[in-house]
């Protein structure tokens, strides 16, 4: 005789035993996905080397004793920084380079981008300039004048990160998929569109939109409607999106990657009313004022990032990454008025030179990064997208473009480096304003402690020693004819590795030469 309870417990454990089975390839994606640091990339818009109380200089500086960012001081603390990090000297090609790992001569977006089809480079007298990746970096490769490439964040949503993009974007033209970030492998958007800068910084002007509640093109802030009317810094605004988005992450108990990327400290420059006073009371003219009060508020985002860290418990399992898109906009590039200065570096945004590239880079890698370190060798850019791949434990990526850049983990570490018998290059055949840093198109290599900048407006090399001449003011290349043709040949063979674009010459209608093959100088009118 068939015993029937016997058969209903027998089929009620298969079933129980199948969907405990089912659920296993799930529940091990899960515990892996546990295992999984969060990582925090906290990027900064126009931020020079010395905008901060935390000196990435040899000695203190006038300017770091008068910017107050104490949460850059306690992230300083409990990581390694980097006292030459570099960065291109325009924000467009910085962040295309970080979300693919090109080098800007090799993925050309090498201005800053805004409307489809628009190059934004003014005109010059004797230069015209080429047909760049005007409209940037693009998930397809129905755009064009654009580089369509695998992204950062699509690599890490796809190995079981939550992505998420708060801040500026700045990676595509208007009109063309990259313009939203949900495009390029970001679960999350918060205020990211293909401006590089916002409206306005305040919640009662709406953030630069013309109505309450709307997103007006180009300049005006999206999807921060609720604020609008508020009296409500910007950057405090995108701090609360960004904590909400990481209580989402959590609650799906995933790992996540924020890429925290504030408008601050980029013009309209704005008074903090939270800071503001104090700046004035110490006696600073404006606008230095005002920006000093946009770098303190930009500090206290991080601050409050790193509380929330510790409140959550997840400071030990959280990586963070700081880092600046290019230099500080000197007084130069300002008609004479200026509201951040880079010395003892030479020169600003928009600029080969130190001031212009060279950016405040701190790494908090809790339990393997040493606190209170400093690391002294150079790194680029571009080196972002595989060190943070490493640092997320994904190694087996594939991507549709060649990558340039090189890990910086081993740093990190201190048991390598990536600096030694490697030369970094930087290109912009382009002009990025009317007068000071955009006089005229320049390529670059630095190798060891020698740097070598080329002006195609002039055919002309200028050559340093950056170790001993940091602000960049004795020119050795008629002392050194020898080390110029070095690092002419270096520079030029690797423009031609990557099909690097040239600028023209007006008089001629050729291409201007290559830093390794000068034509006679030009004579200017």
């Amino acid at each position: 005789m068939i015993n029937l309870r016997y058969i209903k417990n027998w089929v009620g454990l298969v079933f129980f035993t199948s969907v405990l089975n089912s659920n296993l390839p799930l529940r091990a994606q899960q515990q892996k996905d546990e295992n999984k640091p969060n990582i925090i990339l906290f990027l900064v818009d126009d931020m020079g080397w010395q905008d901060t109380s935390v000196p990435f200089w040899t000695q203190k500086t006038q300017f770091n004793n008068l910017y107050q960012t104490p949460a850059m001081e306690r992230l300083a603390a409990s990581g390694m920084k980097f006292t030459q990090a570099y960065a291109s000297s325009v924000c467009s090609p910085t962040r295309v380079s970080l979300m693919t790992g090109m080098n800007a001569a090799h993925h050309r977006v090498t201005n800053w981008t805004l409307q489809r089809n628009l190059p934004v480079d003014p005109k010059d007298s004797i230069l015209e300039f080429p047909k760049w990746n005007f409209n940037g970096m693009q998930p397809v490769d129905s755009i064009e004048y654009s580089v369509r490439a695998t992204t950062l964040p699509q690599i890490l949503h796809d190995n079981g990160f939550f992505t998420i993009h708060c801040g500026k974007a700045h990676y595509g033209a208007m009109n063309t998929p990259a313009a939203n970030p949900l495009n390029l492998g970001f679960d999350i958007n918060i205020a990211g569109h293909a401006a590089g800068g916002p409206g306005s910084y305040l919640g009662e002007k709406n953030f630069g939109n013309t109505e309450k509640g709307s997103h007006t093109l180009p300049w005006g802030v999206p999807g921060l409607e609720k604020y609008h009317g508020d009296t409500i810094n910007l950057t405090e605004a995108l701090t609360l999106e960004a904590i909400s988005a990481m209580d989402k992450a959590l609650e799906k108990k995933k790992p996540f990657y924020l890429y925290m990327a504030h408008y601050a400290v980029h013009a309209p420059i704005t008074a903090d009313r939270r800071f503001y006073p104090k700046y004035k009371a110490m006696g600073l003219e404006e606008p230095e004022a005002r920006y000093a009060s946009m770098v303190e508020s930009m500090d206290k985002s991080l601050g409050d990032l790193l509380n929330y860290l510790d409140r959550k418990g997840i400071t030990q399992n959280t990586i963070i990454l700081f880092m600046s898109d290019n230099g500080g906009l000197s007084a130069e590039a300002r008609g004479g008025i200026p509201h951040t200065h880079n010395r003892p570096l030479n020169s600003g945004k928009g600029s080969a030179y130190e001031g212009g590239i060279r950016e405040p880079m701190i790494v908090k890698w809790p339990g393997r990064v040493k606190p209170g370190t400093q690391c002294d060798d150079y790194l680029i850019i571009e080196d972002f997208f595989p060190s943070i791949l490493e640092l997320a434990g994904i190694k087996d990526y594939k991507t549709l473009q060649e990558t340039d850049g090189k890990s910086f983990v081993p740093m990190l570490l201190q048991n390598g480096t990536t600096s030694k018998n490697r030369s970094l290059f930087w290109h912009f055949p382009n002009k990025w304003g009317p007068t000071g840093p955009g006089i005229g198109a320049t390529s670059t290599v630095r190798s060891g402690d020698w740097k070598l900048i080329w002006w195609y407006k002039f055919q002309k090399a200028e050559l340093f020693n950056i170790k001993e001449d940091i602000a960049e003011k004795s020119d050795l290349a008629s002392a050194h004819p020898e080390k110029v043709k070095e690092l002419s040949k270096i520079l030029g063979n690797y423009l031609r590795s990557v099909d690097a674009q040239r600028p023209f010459l007006k008089s001629s209608g050729k291409p201007a030469p290559w830093p390794d093959d000068p034509l006679k100088p030009v004579k200017l009118q």
